[in-house]
């Protein structure tokens, strides 16, 4: 039929989107190679830990081990190599701009083994913190937003002083809209592990245990982020390692460069007719430039914009036609409407 049955299917998969109003990181871009994130349905090794968030909700507790790396979290089989000095994205799935709140990264060491350590004694180093980036807009801008505004990615940098060796990366995002009630506050947080290389000598002897990261009380933890109108926020945690980050994200639409930064680009893709039903195809390991199909008829078109290594795909308009569809980073994205 019409556009406006496939704009109202498009548009309530979006609903449905934005009612599941969580996510998690689905993958890892580091020097120009993917790694696949955590994935609670995937049996495919991983060196994103595994948890028990198949609903992509929060972490149960902010202060038992689930707090660690997520509900009944196990460690990844295997691991992202980064040098000391490199940023690594951290791609988002869908993230729900009501969930407002700061980013954080932690590293914890993990002597010669990730992939069996215990993770009630890893003890965590921040590396990286944002958090209410501007208070005198309105509405005002949060970590969050800007990691949404990146295309759903957050960068990091691994400071250039770390030593070589094998290390949990704990990613989170805390949501906010909550947190004026005791135990309102949800973190989100993500474990990845890592092998970093370079000739970087701290080997973060000390840190702080995940349990002991934050208590219910903490400023950043219970707090009204909506009245009265915040003018600053204290981020929760321990405080940021020497030589780390603040968490300055690149503009999408001018790239960044330099410490704590990353370039983010995207391409726009035709849409061609297809029969399949909605859906999408996990992306390739290999995948590491977007790319899409450019088959289109004279009457179906849909603009996309396409992560340049998931290809994840955001549709931005649409025209008639029975069905469309388009590849790109090996994901494969296709609506149709009934004739």
């Amino acid at each position: 039929m019409s556009s406006i049955k496939i704009s109202a299917l498009l548009g309530a998969v979006t609903l449905l989107a934005k009612a599941n109003a969580h996510g998690i990181v689905s993958g890892i871009l580091v020097e120009g190679k993917y790694y696949p994130g955590q994935s609670h349905y995937s049996t495919e090794p991983s060196a994103g830990w595994k948890a028990d968030n198949g609903d992509n909700g929060f972490a149960s507790s902010l202060t038992d081990e689930n707090i660690i790396c997520h509900n009944s979290a196990v460690p990844g089989t295997q691991y992202v190599t980064v040098a000391a000095g490199s940023s690594i994205e951290l791609q988002w799935t869908a993230w729900p701009e009501s969930h407002k709140g700061p980013m954080l990264d932690y590293l914890a060491p993990c002597g010669d083994d990730c992939t069996t350590v215990d993770k009630t004694e890893l003890q965590f180093t921040k590396i990286d913190e944002a958090g209410l980036v501007d208070a005198t807009s309105s509405p005002q801008v949060w970590a969050s937003d800007e990691m949404i505004s990146n295309n759903n990615t957050w960068v990091t940098t691994i400071p250039d002083s770390i030593a070589p060796g094998k290390y949990v990366l704990r990613h989170e995002t805390i949501a906010l809209h909550a947190a004026g009630d005791s135990n309102g506050a949800q973190a989100y947080p993500q474990c990845i592990n890592l092998e970093v290389t370079g000739s970087g000598t701290n080997s973060l002897s000390s840190g702080t245990l995940g349990t002991e990261l934050y208590t219910l009380t903490d400023p950043g933890i219970l707090v009204n982020i909506y009245y009265p109108i915040l003018t600053s926020y204290e981020i929760p945690g321990p405080a940021v390692m020497a030589g780390g980050g603040s968490g300055t994200q690149p503009s999408a639409s001018a790239p960044a460069s330099g410490s704590g930064s990353g370039s983010n680009s995207t391409s726009t893709a035709a849409f061609s007719r297809s029969s399949s039903a909605f859906g999408s195809a996990p992306p390739s390991s290999s995948a590491t430039s977007a790319s899409a199909s450019s088959a289109v008829s004279a009457t179906t078109s849909v603009a996309v914009t396409a992560r340049p290594t998931t290809g994840n795909a955001v549709v931005s308009s649409t025209t008639s036609g029975a069905a469309v569809t388009a590849t790109a980073g090996g994901r494969k994205f296709v609506c149709y409407e009934e004739l």
